[in-house]
């Protein structure tokens, strides 16, 4: 049994249907009830929660482990949950960290997901870790103007940074699940190309076969727009990166190649198969 945690969002999604196409019984676990392939289990857990997870665990040999938001929180602690995989037999855990480990030590978050990593290292469990940048499905932030004014409104319009398509990732996770030579790998996952927000809409564009304006939003009404649904802390760390990428944040990596023998997904991939969002 392998469980996958926040198992109806962007990478979770693909994930537990990889992995129920491998062949393997899967456990998704979510806050809320989702459609799944069929013969997955849904369990209803809050990470947030010690001991909610527990029911989930019972059996399980594998877990992926992706935090909600409020776990990403200054002071949110989630090192509980490497123990209670632990004590629920799971021999290997895949933990969904962040490239800001490594490209930006020491902002807040980013402080929390290293020592996250780090009790995941000496727990004595098989483990992998994945460090995407920017996520490709960002973009579904600006599926409700798009489809209402033809507009997307995002800051930094014209700095770009190589961002991975949720497909990618969740490919890479399930090699990970699944193969040992992955054991104690840590992969830094990114898209084949530099690319803006700017650029990004206008590969929506193509694939609506219809214009799309773009609006530069300031700092701060990106921050404002975004702690609506992350901690202010991830807020201000994802928008130092998207702002201000430093060179190893441009770096296109070569991980995704290396574990799945073929080449990270481009923007415009992402934007052809998710259009039906933005019409």
């Amino acid at each position: 049994m392998i469980v996958v945690t926040g198992a109806t969002g962007n990478v979770g999604r693909p994930l537990t249907r990889a992995l129920a196409e491998a062949g393997q019984q899967v456990t998704a676990v979510s806050r809320h009830a989702a459609a799944l392939p069929d013969g997955v289990r849904h369990m209803a857990a809050d990470l947030a929660e010690p001991g909610s997870l527990e029911p989930a665990l019972a059996g399980a040999k594998a877990l992926f482990l992706l935090l909600s938001g409020d776990l990403h929180a200054a002071g949110a602690g989630p090192a509980f949950i490497i123990g209670e995989a632990a004590a629920g037999g799971v021999r290997r855990v895949v933990l969904l960290s962040t490239q800001g480990v490594a490209t930006r030590p020491f902002g807040p978050t980013r402080i929390a997901m290293r020592e996250l990593e780090d009790v995941l290292r000496e727990s004595g469990l098989e483990w992998a870790i994945l460090r995407p940048g920017g996520f490709a499905s960002n973009a579904l932030w600006w599926a409700e103007s798009i489809r209402a004014r033809q507009v997307v409104a995002a800051p930094f319009g014209d700095v770009g940074v190589p961002i991975i398509d949720p497909a990618d990732i969740a490919e890479t996770a399930a090699a990970c699940l699944l193969d040992d030579r992955h054991t104690g790998g840590v992969y830094e996952l990114t898209g084949p190309e530099v690319i803006t927000p700017r650029q990004q809409a206008e590969a929506i564009a193509a694939a609506l076969d219809s214009p799309v304006r773009f609006h530069d939003l300031t700092r701060d009404e990106a921050k404002a727009a975004m702690t609506r649904s992350m901690p202010a802390e991830l807020a201000e760390d994802t928008l130092d990166i998207l702002g201000s990428p430093n060179p190893a944040e441009l770096r296109l990596s070569p991980d995704v190649q290396r574990v799945l023998g073929r080449p990270p997904r481009p923007f415009a991939d992402w934007a052809a198969r998710n259009i039906a969002a933005f019409r």
